[in-house]
């Protein structure tokens, strides 16, 4: 398994430089996984470089994983619906779903986060 970084994702769902679209297909479909520590990455570009509207990262993203292996797949998917429906930056969305399917602890200084975590 090949751990993949945040520039061959895009490239994959992109498709916006061809040869580097066909490496990173190859790489992935040789067996490939990554962190959600790069899917924040991903949905940071994508929102903020590439505007995609927050509404579409999750149909753009998760479709990724179904190829390629993620640690902690359903904290990150709905992290990817909490972030679709709020104004919560990715990694916030993350802490929230970490709360929620894992009910976790979790300590912040952040009113906002603080009450959503409640």
């Amino acid at each position: 398994m090949t751990l993949i970084d945040t520039n061959v994702i895009l490239r994959y769902l992109l498709d916006d430089i061809p040869e580097q679209t066909d490496k990173a297909e190859s790489v992935i479909k040789q067996g490939s996984f990554t962190l959600p520590e790069i899917i924040a990455e991903v949905v940071y570009v994508l929102t903020k470089l590439y505007k995609v509207p927050r509404n579409e990262i999750k149909s753009i993203v998760v479709p990724v994983f179904n190829e390629v292996e993620i640690q902690n797949k359903e904290i990150i998917v709905n992290a990817l619906s909490i972030f679709s429906e709020t104004s919560f930056d990715f990694v916030d969305c993350i802490i929230i779903s970490r709360k929620k399917l894992l009910n976790e602890t979790i300590f912040t200084f952040d009113k906002k986060l603080s009450a959503k975590l409640k």
